[in-house]
């Protein structure tokens, strides 16, 4: 009896090893889509006054968590019943975040305007709160795509294991995920709030807290242009590497490069080669429904 239950304990510890091991795999594997995330959470967060941004991010936050809840069952089943299926819902993953990848950067070397309506002091708190409404409904949506990457490229890492390490390490990657985005989003959104309290805190103008303030206060929208330029390339990396590691004739071509620079080049071709075919059926739709 006794030494069943210490070879019990024992596989639970092996099982809880290989845990912590596929877990880092996976944390890296996924780790690429969090800078985009950041950035483009921290943008639908931001715009608000300071008292709603929270409450926003908080919503937000709430919608992500129902996400995960929906996404997560239909994962596993997925994996233990079709498990062919994962594979191909990496690679259109893969196909959306090549697509994404290049869109940022056609729309840098094009620059075109972009309709974002943004709270200002003469909206009616009725507008105020349609605004809020359409822009958490926009970002839970954008939650729900990321969220379907991030399950499934973790997946894709242990697809290989038993259904209960998958199980473990793919709720893992995805609460993490969730705090860890949204933890780090609401300290963007206040830091200029924040910075704008060190310049009050006193009546000096040269104090030490008011060159912090006030380097905060400058430093917020260079750090969400940046986490954007570092999302950019790291979703062409992560796509580059969906393909490289899931078709042959794909690692045939590049496995002779350093393997940075053939997933990226990897993502870049396929991205560029999405982009005007979607943005193509972009426009055809929109003169269908003119």
């Amino acid at each position: 009896m006794a030494s069943g239950f210490f070879a019990l304990l024992d596989d639970i510890a092996s099982m809880m090893d290989d845990v912590a091991v596929m877990t880092k795999v996976a944390g890296k594997k996924t780790a690429g889509i969090l800078g985009d995330d950041l950035a483009v959470n921290a943008e639908k967060a931001s715009g608000f006054m300071a008292s709603r941004e929270i409450p926003v991010l908080w919503a937000i936050s709430k919608g992500s968590l129902l996400n995960k809840v929906i996404i997560l069952p239909v994962a596993f089943l997925l994996s233990a019943f079709l498990p062919t299926a994962v594979t191909v819902i990496l690679i259109l993953g893969g196909l959306y975040l090549a697509y994404e990848g290049a869109e940022k950067i056609y729309e840098f070397i094009v620059p075109h305007e972009h309709a974002r309506e943004t709270a200002n002091l003469n909206m009616s708190e009725t507008e105020l709160a349609v605004l809020e409404k359409e822009r958490i409904k926009s970002a839970i949506l954008t939650d729900f795509i990321l969220s379907v990457e991030i399950v499934i490229i973790a997946l894709g890492t242990v697809v290989n294991e038993g259904i209960w390490t998958q199980v473990i390490v793919v709720s893992i990657i995805a609460l993490v995920a969730t705090i860890g985005v949204y933890g780090i989003v609401a300290l963007i959104v206040r830091m200029d709030d924040f910075g704008a309290k060190l310049i009050d805190l006193n009546d000096r103008d040269d104090s030490f807290s008011d060159k912090v303030g006030r380097f905060l206060v400058m430093a917020l929208p260079k750090v969400v242009k940046s986490l954007s330029i570092i999302g950019t390339i790291a979703l062409i990396l992560v796509a580059g590497g969906i393909f490289v590691h899931n078709l042959d004739f794909v690692h045939d071509w590049v496995h002779a490069l350093p393997s940075l620079v053939g997933e990226f080049l990897t993502g870049l071709v396929v991205g560029f080669i999405c982009l005007p075919v979607v943005l193509g059926a972009k426009k055809l739709y929109k003169k269908v429904r003119s």
